[in-house]
């Protein structure tokens, strides 16, 4: 039986990072991912937003993880050249029962630390946006967009040279506790060859796959391990150039952010995700849900025109908790919690994820 100091299981962008935190320390670090190539699942399938750490509770992993992320993140992407633009984003009130509302994200993201919000007037949003319909607006300078793939390209490329390794469709089927750390069984599901590792340090990082990892872990107490919950998020693009400069929010929604405008790199418009609880991972898109988009975009672009919406793309979010249940932190757990030796799971890594993968990974190497 191999035998290897840290093995990550998940190839998105919480597991490469996890990598190369643990591969730059000098740790002997291997990523098995059951894909063909990396981010295939959450981290490709989300808006590309870095985040600046608005929306979550004091003193919550989210708040903390997602601005030291998110200047992490900025600096990574300008010292490996990833694309990436900080554009800045408009939360915006429809209506005047909504101002409150921004005055309450407000107040919430100073308490956090976010302190370079702008509250600005329905005059002074238009003249930033002047096809933008609102009331009032508050505006974020720290809010940007990344290249989420080349973002996962640079995070491998540094662990690999580092001395990172990584093996694509490996699934894990089992693990089971030990006094080194956990023995690991895989299944290379190309030809169904089984290989077992002895680690001495596992890393859970499968995203939507995490809880079913947990289960399979001989030794880790149930009460340890979620439910799994799924909260499927669509996208539609619209034809014709984008009148925006800056990504358009409206006031958050229960189980998400709303139907908000972001814009890819080449300024293209994208719109979502909305909320569908789903029981399983699938990713079309059913172009029926633009009924609703349209009424919920024209509340801040009301020239939006019939039949613009496209159906671009899906993805799906590691919930903790279902519609109507109060929101969840992330979840990080390691011998501390558990009891387990060398085993972290991560559970119900969504939004910020992506912003916070930096943070979360450098949280990760100094619990182990």
């Amino acid at each position: 039986m191999e035998r290897v100091e840290c093995l990550i299981a998940g190839g998105g962008v919480i597991g490469l990072a996890i990598a190369r935190a643990f591969a730059r320390r000098g740790i002997e670090t291997l990523i098995v991912e059951e894909a063909e190539t990396i981010g295939t699942g959450t981290s490709s399938r989300n808006s590309e937003v870095i985040h600046a750490g608005i929306y979550y509770p004091q003193n919550s992993l989210k708040s903390r993880l997602c601005i030291e992320g998110r200047n992490a993140l900025y600096a990574f992407a300008e010292r490996h050249g990833v694309p990436h633009s900080r554009c800045g984003k408009l939360i915006v009130a429809t209506n005047e029962t909504q101002i409150p509302i921004l005055n309450t994200i407000a107040t919430g993201a100073e308490a956090c630390g976010v302190s370079d919000l702008q509250h600005l007037s329905e005059l002074e949003a238009c003249r930033r946006e002047p096809e933008l319909t609102c009331t009032a607006a508050l505006f974020s300078p720290s809010t940007g967009i990344i290249d989420s793939h080349s973002l996962m390209l640079a995070l491998l490329g540094d662990a690999q040279d580092h001395g990172a390794a990584i093996s694509f469709q490996t699934r894990i089927v089992s693990a089971e506790t030990n006094a080194d750390g956990l023995r690991v069984e895989t299944i290379d599901a190309s030809n169904g060859r089984t290989f077992e590792l002895q680690a001495s340090t596992f890393i859970n990082a499968c995203g939507l796959q995490a809880p079913a990892i947990a289960s399979s872990i001989t030794g880790l107490p149930r009460k340890f391990i979620p439910d799994r919950r799924f909260a499927k998020g669509n996208y539609f693009s619209a034809t014709g150039r984008t009148p925006f400069k800056h990504l358009i929010y409206p006031v958050p929604e229960e189980g998400g952010l709303g139907v908000h405008l972001t814009l890819d790199l080449d300024g293209r418009m994208r719109f979502g995700p909305d909320v569908e609880w789903v029981e399983s991972i699938e990713y079309s898109v059913d172009p029926k849900r633009a009924d609703r988009f349209y009424d919920e975009i024209r509340k801040y672009w009301p020239n939006l025109v019939d039949g613009s919406l496209q159906p671009a793309y899906s993805g799906i979010r590691p919930k903790l908790t279902i519609s109507g249940e109060p929101t969840t932190d992330f979840v990080i757990e390691g011998p501390a919690t558990h009891d387990v030796k060398g085993l972290v799971n991560l559970f119900g890594i969504e939004s910020p994820g992506l912003t916070s993968c930096l943070a979360i990974a450098n949280h990760v190497s100094n619990m182990v």
